[in-house]
Parts: C-alpha cells; sequence; structure tokens
C-alpha cells in the first residue's frame, strides 16, 4: 500500500491508541470462490510491546475479537489464515465551496484510518481466551460492574475468539496537518459556519484547534499522528 508520506500516520502507539478508540472493526477472509468476506466487528488491540517500530518480525501485539464458534468467517479462516482488518473514523465532510465557487471535484473528507494485514487464528489457550475476553470487557464496559473472566468458566470455554497477528499495520489519516495553521483556521471558521458550534467542537479538537469562550479560534496543537 503506497501512502503519501504528508498524510501517513508514523507512530505506532498512535495507531494502537486509535484502534482502541474506535469501537467498530472490520475483517475480511477469503472465502472457496477467492472472494474477500468483510463482517464488522467488536475488538480490541493488546499491546505486547510498546516500542514504536514497524518491523516486519514484528511483537506489538494482536487484534482479538470474540465470535460465534460456527460461521463462514470461521470455516474461511480454517482455510485460509491470511485476512484484512481495517478500523476507521469519518471525520468531517468538506464542500466543494470551501476550495472553489463551482468545481465540485475539490470536496474533500477529513478521517482516519488503519489497515492491518496478518494471519489469523482460533484461540485455543483457555488463559489466553480469558485474558482477551477481559481486555474486551475493559474497552467497551469501562464502568465496571463485572468480575474479570477467567479460563474454567463455561462461558470462556465456550465462545471461541479469534486473534489477527499482524503483518503489517499502515495508517492513514487527514485532520489538517496539511494545512499551515493560518489556513486550518479558515477551514475551521467554515465548518462552524456548516456545521454548527456543537459539532464543530468536535471536529476542531481532532485538528488540534479550540473554539475560545469569546468565540475566537486557537490552534492548539499541531494534529500530527
Amino acid at each position: 500500500m503506497q501512502l503519501i508520506p504528508k498524510l501517513e500516520i508514523k507512530s505506532l502507539a498512535n495507531m494502537i491508541d486509535f484502534l482502541n478508540q474506535e469501537k467498530v472493526g472490520r475483517v475480511a477472509s477469503i472465502d472457496e470462490q477467492g472472494y474477500p468476506q468483510i463482517i464488522p466487528m467488536n475488538f480490541v488491540f493488546v499491546n505486547n510491546d510498546m516500542i514504536d517500530t514497524l518491523s516486519s518480525n514484528n511483537n506489538i501485539g494482536a487484534v482479538y475479537m470474540h465470535s460465534h464458534p460456527f460461521g463462514e468467517k470461521i470455516e474461511n479462516i480454517k482455510r485460509n489464515s491470511k485476512v484484512g482488518f481495517e478500523v476507521d473514523s469519518y471525520v468531517c465532510f468538506l464542500p466543494s465551496y470551501y476550495f472553489h465557487p463551482t468545481d465540485a471535484s475539490q470536496a474533500d473528507t477529513l478521517y482516519v484510518s488503519v489497515v492491518i494485514k496478518g494471519n489469523a487464528s482460533i484461540v485455543q489457550n483457555k488463559d489466553e481466551k480469558a485474558e482477551a475476553l477481559n481486555a474486551l470487557m475493559k474497552k467497551y464496559q469501562k464502568e465496571g460492574g463485572y468480575e474479570s473472566l477467567s479460563s474454567n468458566m463455561v462461558s470462556v470455554r465456550e465462545v471461541t475468539v479469534l486473534k489477527v497477528v499482524p503483518d503489517q499495520i499502515r495508517g492513514k489519516y487527514k485532520i489538517g496537518q496539511h494545512w499551515i495553521p493560518r489556513y486550518r483556521l479558515k477551514m475551521a471558521r467554515n465548518i462552524i459556519q456548516r456545521e454548527g458550534v456543537n459539532d464543530a467542537r468536535r471536529i476542531l479538537k481532532i485538528m488540534g484547534i479550540e473554539i475560545m469562550d469569546n468565540g475566537e479560534l486557537k490552534v492548539i496543537k499541531e494534529p500530527i499522528m
């Protein structure tokens, strides 16, 4: 996958943080006819090594997903372990008239995405299954209110846990980092006018811009990932 350098996420730690902030990922396996089958899944990325490197011989961690024990996705993975996994976040649509009075081709979108290529397997080790399920609970039920799962529980034995070990992780983003600060502020004012202040606050925070109490805009950080 060829990426424009200024649009590529350079930090592995930032990619992992992004993955675990998002709620839905999509795993693609290959069916019997050779077509990709794409399924949305809850997931967690469990990080084994915080060294910020994209070595192909990595020990950076794995994506874990819980699944029904049977189904096409499971059969696909048993037959061919190579899978793709993708997570994306839509930030904001930028209408063409932000850039040109009439040229529709100028329309654009702000976004963040991470794509993983790797190998999937069904976790057999009961301790690893329990750890993965507890990581999923910690991600999705942050408020607590449950007892940790253990490897000797029937529910842990019965559920299927899928594991994707990355061979490659690549990230791409466009959140205004390609604009000089003055132009980013100009775009921010356009976004406020179109989206309204409440929705714009979320968008601009991602862009590294804050709406001050007096309504002025301030660049609080460079949106570099």
